[in-house]
């Protein structure tokens, strides 16, 4: 059966580590933070209540639509679509376009990212095959004013990260729940990892400093072949009841 993604497609790559897919957690974590539409998944009550579990909910679906079969990752898709859906018609409004791109775009960006500050510099092409994937996920959910290229997204994201982000009594909100899940350790390294990872204007608006802390423990981590650093990673970061969870998004 054909693959919604080709078996050696770099996004294979960045979704079938555990580790990644934790940093691709953590920028989004900070990004949804700060967007204006994030009084739409505080509506259901889900995210303040475990912001964690709702956050993990969102990265694996991706990364179960990546590893699918066109048909099955078609079908997920459509399951995401439905459940905006019925969200819009209990809020009887609907959902912007432009907060539908965002997340589209934040999975983008951020498994570039995530890849790029774990691994290695991504190609242009490999960076291109990360937004393929992604623009047919917003291609099937029917998004409008999808961006058509891989250079037409960088300068929408540029724009949507300009207008489509500030700091909220949600923002504060959310950030404080992080810390109450955390635990005050952990929600530090949080914030070191979203340091490191998220755009210019993402950190300006959440005074994050430059992540210098965490470099050494990413040092080691790419010497991991040596130490092992992975575990050693996902346990700093993460509250032991999500560690196998985590552990299980290995590929």
């Amino acid at each position: 059966m054909e693959q919604f993604v080709k078996e050696d497609s770099i996004v294979r790559e960045i979704w079938g580590k555990a580790d990644t897919i934790l940093f691709v957690f953590a920028g989004s974590a900070a990004e949804f933070a700060l967007n204006k539409a994030v009084d739409w998944l505080y509506f259901t009550g889900k995210l303040p209540a475990d912001p964690l579990k709702r956050l993990f909910s969102t990265v694996t679906y991706a990364q179960r639509i990546v590893f699918a079969t066109k048909e099955n990752a078609f079908t997920a898709i459509d399951q995401i679509t439905a459940i905006h859906r019925q969200v819009e018609t209990s809020r009887d409004m609907k959902i912007p376009d432009w907060a539908y791109r965002d997340v589209l775009f934040m999975l983008i960006d951020y498994s570039i990212r995530a890849y790029e500050l774990l691994e290695r510099k991504l190609s242009l092409n490999e960076r291109t095959e990360v937004f393929n994937t992604f623009y047919e996920v917003g291609v099937r959910m029917e998004l409008k004013d999808l961006p058509a290229s891989y250079s037409e997204w960088e300068l929408m994201r540029e724009t949507h990260l300009k207008q489509d982000l500030r700091f909220s009594d949600l923002t504060k909100d959310l950030f404080e729940k992080y810390r109450e899940h955390l635990g005050e350790i952990r929600y530090r390294l949080l914030k070191q990892v979203q340091a490191l990872l998220v755009p210019e204007t993402v950190k300006g608006l959440l005074s994050l400093d430059n992540g210098e802390l965490l470099l050494p423990v990413l040092y080691l981590y790419k010497l991991s072949g040596t130490f092992n650093m992975q575990d050693l990673l996902r346990n700093m970061l993460l509250p032991a009841e999500y560690r196998m969870q985590v552990q299980q998004l290995n590929k």
